[in-house]
């Protein structure tokens, strides 16, 4: 490549399958950036990303993620945190507040973006 590409501003579409908003910025297979909006009072479904490595950066509001043996872990984010979500974790996406929260998201690696799986082993 031996140019700059520029991903104008555009809404982000909902998937109604998850309940969240996305908008994919660049997607190749071994890498996708994505802009998510994860809508307060929404808790998602239990998933992994496979082989891929997600790293996160919170751009506005607040949202927890839910993890660990019966899901009762939990990391909690606000506006400016960064997070890296390994491989193969099972974890969901929670927004207990009524701000929506905006996240960026970078996922490395090769195989499907998300996996939906029944939830975390006990």
């Amino acid at each position: 490549m031996d140019k700059i590409q520029v991903v104008q501003g555009a809404p982000l579409e909902r998937d109604p399958k998850s309940g969240i908003s996305r908008r994919s910025i660049f997607d190749t297979p071994a890498d996708q950036i994505m802009q998510i909006r994860i809508p307060g009072g929404f808790t998602g479904g239990w998933h992994h990303h496979g082989k891929r490595t997600m790293y996160g950066y919170l751009v506005s509001g607040k949202a927890n993620m839910e993890f660990g043996q019966k899901g009762m872990e939990k990391a909690v984010l606000s506006a400016g945190d960064f997070f890296l979500i390994p491989p193969g974790l099972i974890h969901r996406d929670v927004n207990p507040h009524n701000e929506d929260a905006v996240i960026l998201i970078f996922n490395i690696g090769q195989g499907p973006t998300s996996q939906e799986v029944p939830g975390p082993e006990a």
